[in-house]
């Protein structure tokens, strides 16, 4: 079963932060990552403001996007996204129905 990684993030430093989002595609890639929602613009329709960006990643099992995220090439760029904004991440599992 497909695995989303959702993140929400309110960017702090702009200029900074696109330099962790430039290098975030190809490591993504090497693990079987996929952009499914990158940036957007959030529309509130209910409930509370969403963030600036919303970013959704699509990983083929949860396995593979833990293997993502505790890379060593992300964990090398992730004190550049924690330096340049807040973040809301979490991993959730698809539906197939």
């Amino acid at each position: 079963m497909a695995v989303y990684v959702v993140n929400e993030i309110v960017v702090t430093e702009p200029e900074r932060f696109q330099t962790y989002a430039d290098q975030v595609p190809a490591i993504l890639a090497k693990y079987g990552g996929r952009y499914v929602i990158r940036g957007g613009a959030p529309e509130r329709v209910d409930g509370t403001s969403p963030p600036d960006k919303l970013v959704v990643l699509r990983f083929e099992s949860r396995e593979a996007a833990r293997a993502w995220r505790n890379s060593p090439e992300y964990l090398a760029i992730l004190p550049i996204r924690e330096a340049t904004s807040t973040s809301r991440v979490y991993i959730v599992d698809g539906y197939d129905g």
